[in-house]
């Protein structure tokens, strides 16, 4: 019997390395990691994946692709079909705004499995559910076209940043998303609330909130770390796709991995 597709995804670093998970923001790819992956690769088995139409991951991946069917847990549900196909049972994990979310409900909803947690530039609650079905409604009908004039000033800090290697790389991302993967995704994100279960995640947790995110402003960061136990919270000087200043954050997400692998696991 042939094995259930998954999400386009890529490995690297040591095969016998503890698992690290890098999730994506919306409209982006596994590119949007490319700053990190050298020093993380040094020391972890790094997983890092395209969401539903996104990069090489295909819509047709979505149990649901008619609007308002997909959710955050649909999403989840697809990476952690990805672990268990590496045979992984427990995992660390960090997320850009989407990507974030989709670690925060696993962590919230499956304990046993996220050994570490971190946040970056995201949300318990992305804000009332019109904008996003708005969104989803616009991208069916004419695709991701009328976003491309918008994003740089949503995404990164210095507009300029869209001029750089890695910048024209995440908006072409954005330009040939799948309308369809995209929209469902923007669909995930306005029913998508886990303020109620924020208490239920027991993982060590990292929450890093951009200065200059105008997308996911500091209070949805500080929400996050005020609602996790025991979450530390970091700002650093970066737009909501958090790639203005790779050093601080590769270095507070390093150095949170190095304290979750000193501890001891659950039994």
């Amino acid at each position: 019997m042939p094995s259930p597709p998954l999400l386009h995804h890529q490995l690297a670093g040591p095969a016998d390395a503890p698992l690290l998970v890098l999730g994506p923001s919306l409209g982006t790819s596994t590119a949007v990691w490319d700053p990190h992956l050298p020093a993380l690769a040094d020391r972890y088995r790094v997983l890092r994946y395209d969401l539903p139409g996104h990069g090489g991951s295909p819509a047709g991946l979505l149990r649901g692709p008619e609007p308002d069917r997909t959710t955050v847990e649909d999403l989840a549900s697809l990476v952690l079909a990805l672990v268990d196909h590496h045979g992984h049972d427990r995992f660390h994990y960090a997320g850009i705004s989407l990507g974030g979310a989709l670690g925060a409900h696993l962590a919230a909803r499956h304990p046993e499995r996220v050994a570490s947690l971190g946040l970056f530039c995201s949300s318990a609650h992305f804000g009332p559910p019109e904008p996003w079905r708005e969104r989803a409604a616009l991208v069916r009908r004419q695709g991701t076209e009328p976003l491309l004039g918008s994003m740089p000033k949503r995404w990164f800090a210095d507009p300029g940043t869209a001029e750089t290697s890695l910048g024209s790389t995440l908006l072409r991302n954005l330009a040939t998303a799948d309308p369809v993967g995209y929209a469902a995704c923007c669909d995930a994100l306005a029913v998508y609330d886990l303020r109620p279960e924020l208490a239920r995640i027991s993982a060590p947790t990292l929450v890093i909130g951009g200065l200059h995110d105008t997308a996911t402003p500091l209070p949805h960061a500080r929400e996050l770390a005020d609602g996790i136990p025991g979450a530390t919270f970091r700002k650093v000087a970066t737009g909501h796709l958090a790639v203005e200043d790779p050093s601080a954050v590769g270095t507070a997400l390093s150095t949170h991995l190095r304290t979750t692998d000193s501890r001891p696991v659950p039994s």
